[in-house]
């Protein structure tokens, strides 16, 4: 089931950015005191209590009907609010209610979606004087918070996961796969083929899917769900809000999916908004499969076919586990051949591997290419340990953890790979200093 999703909204200089960052724990959102410095909402994860949900900052909302880029944050703010499960309207304590406020106010009401009124920068006197003239605005009483100094932020997130609305888990025993991509590569075509039924509009025009669409089907007994989401967009050709929002639930299909498989033009090449988009599957830990689409229009020049495999493996070399299969939408050859990927990239991301088989391995590897020395002291492996799967994460003890280089980490990373394949799944290492050990 897709996490549920948190906008903060409210208007310019009330720290909502600050608030994001904290609650995140990652400096992502633009932290200034010049009003309407975050524009365009920014995305992360939050986690609480064994709850994760997506938070959702978004620009200050301003009111001011002269200035064009005033009413896009406002449309985007709307968006956000929109999609949103539980709202954070955050206002400025010390200033008090202001007009703005109001506003905001009135704007969450009309929404009818579940708000909870945060008063930032409540760590002073003043703050407390303020506190009970925000009933005034008819969202209760506000929680008080400091985002800069951490006051209260757990009392916040236990009411932010008591106001989540529970929604009833979907019965579904298959593989839930992910069709992501810019606008225009075939995602709509691919999914239509791989269904046999023509679910998803396709067309020409970029962007024509504009939310994600679920088809169930079933291949030699198993069950997928096959997600052809809308196109994700770079920023800048972003024009109205109906992207924006066909954004946010790619990217939640994406976090939900088993499998992702990214679909590019293979007429095109490779261009940063993929490395961008095979970058978020990345980042998530997600099976990966890339298919090069539009194959039929490239293979019928052989040198040009051949220069292209070369060149995207060093341009994808970022992703260089996921599997590359060359596909026609159009014509229909080999987008079966997905599904047998989609099996195995599936069966990677969930491999487990034994601590014996580990540390045999371990050893062996330490004795062909002893770890490197840095300042005359010598790294110390003493064993490894997988502490998960999807994606499958390994712990290694080591004598100290400062010495061990990013080279040597990227060395045994290409090790494992060779022995125990993991095709199509990103590889998570941590190094734990092990302790009572002494060297000798």
């Amino acid at each position: 089931m897709p996490n549920p999703i948190v906008a903060i909204v409210g208007r310019p200089n009330v720290g909502k950015s600050t608030l994001f960052n904290r609650i995140v724990r990652k400096r992502t959102a633009i932290e200034e005191k010049t009003s309407g410095v975050t524009r365009d909402r920014i995305y992360g994860r939050g986690e609480w209590l064994d709850n994760t949900f997506i938070l959702v900052d978004t620009g200050g909302i301003s009111f001011d009907a002269g200035d064009p880029l005033s009413e896009l944050v406002k449309k985007q703010a709307e968006v956000a609010i929109q999609e949103a499960s539980v709202i954070l309207m955050v206002v400025d304590l010390k200033d008090g209610v202001t007009p703005l406020d109001a506003e905001v106010a009135a704007i969450l009401r009309k929404s009818k979606k579940k708000v909870i009124l945060v008063g930032n920068k409540g760590d002073n006197k003043e703050a407390e004087k303020n506190l009970y003239d925000f009933y005034s605005l008819g969202m209760g009483e506000a929680l008080p918070v400091s985002a800069a100094h951490g006051l209260n932020i757990g009392d916040l997130l236990d009411a932010v996961i008591a106001a989540v609305p529970r929604e009833e888990e979907r019965a579904f025993s298959g593989l839930k796969v992910a069709i992501i991509g810019r606008p225009n590569v075939g995602k709509s075509s691919l999914v239509n083929h791989l269904a046999g039924e023509e679910r998803a509009i396709v067309s020409d025009i970029p962007g024509t899917t504009r939310d994600a669409v679920d088809t169930r089907g079933e291949i030699n007994g198993k069950q997928y769900l096959l997600v052809d989401t809308a196109g994700l967009r770079q920023k800048r050709k972003v024009a109205d809000s109906v992207e924006y929002y066909s954004v946010l639930r790619s990217l939640r299909a994406m976090e939900d999916a088993d499998v992702v498989v990214a679909v590019l033009d293979a007429t095109e090449g490779i261009i940063d908004q993929d490395k961008k988009i095979l970058g978020y599957a990345d980042e998530e830990g997600k099976a990966l499969i890339i298919a090069f689409n539009k194959w039929d229009l490239v293979e019928e020049r052989e040198t040009v076919a051949k220069e292209f495999k070369t060149d995207v493996e060093d341009e994808l070399v970022f992703v260089r586990y996921a599997p590359f299969i060359y596909i026609s939408a159009r014509t229909g050859k080999r987008v079966t051949r997905l599904f047998t990927l989609i099996d195995q990239v599936h069966a990677e991301h969930h491999k487990r591997v034994s601590t014996g088989q580990l540390n045999a391995f371990l050893e062996e590897v330490l004795f062909l290419t002893p770890p490197p020395t840095k300042k005359g002291r010598a790294l110390k492996v003493y064993y490894a340990t997988q502490v998960k799967a999807a994606p499958p994460t390994f712990a290694f003890f080591v004598n100290d953890r400062e010495l061990m280089h990013f080279s040597y980490m990227r060395h045994l990373e290409n090790k494992l790979r060779e022995a125990f394949d993991f095709t199509g799944t990103p590889i998570k290492m941590m190094v734990r200093t092990k302790k009572g050990r002494m060297e000798k």
